[in-house]
């Protein structure tokens, strides 16, 4: 079995090796798989998060979510506090910044954050994942962090963790590490996981 770092590579250059409109296409495909679960539709509050490095485009997604009169969120880095994740609401009005590794995300306003235990669903960028949920990430352990308080529960599993990635990004096993924060279920182009 390859590394971590090696799986990690790889996937990411062929994820960035797609054309933008077969990316834009597989994108598509796989907001229209996920908005027809009963999950995404009972769902009021939602985090997404703006692609980078060829990841899944969850744009159409939130597009309709706004039109569903869901509340969108995205991740904003929290500065002190061990580099975990707050989120802001997101609107199509929303004023974005870039953070310091170069991504955008809302200009932080306090009253517009959401404790991550209060969201619904967190539709999460990946690396790889494989038939138990388990999610390889870029590496930083922004996500396992953030939601590490699930490894603990065992009722009231909110929010529900949707991975997002293509088809080619599923491997038959991962590597599970003690702070590894499982999915709930990933959505392809082609396929629905629930774990």
């Amino acid at each position: 079995m390859a590394s971590r770092s090696d799986q990690r590579k790889q996937l990411r250059a062929r994820r960035r090796a797609l054309s933008e409109s077969e990316r834009l296409q597989r994108s598509e495909a796989l907001c229209r798989q996920l908005s027809r679960q009963p999950l995404f539709r009972a769902s009021k509050t939602i985090a997404a998060y703006l692609p980078e490095d060829g990841e899944v485009d969850p744009q159409p997604l939130i597009q309709l979510a706004w039109r569903m009169g869901k509340q969108v969120y995205l991740p904003v880095l929290v500065p002190l506090l061990d580099n975990r994740l707050w989120f802001a609401r997101y609107a199509p009005d929303t004023r974005l910044v870039v953070n310091r590794y170069g991504i955008a995300e809302p200009e932080m306003v306090h009253r517009q954050r959401i404790a991550s235990y209060a969201l619904d669903i967190v539709l999460t960028p990946l690396v790889a994942f494989d038939h138990n949920g388990n999610r390889l990430g870029m590496g930083g352990g922004f996500y396992d962090r953030s939601f590490e308080f699930l490894l603990r529960r065992r009722h009231w599993c909110r929010p529900r963790l949707v991975g997002l990635a293509y088809d080619f990004q599923q491997l038959s096993r991962l590597p599970r590490q003690p702070w590894d924060v499982p999915l709930t279920a990933v959505a392809t182009e082609s396929s629905w996981h629930r774990f």
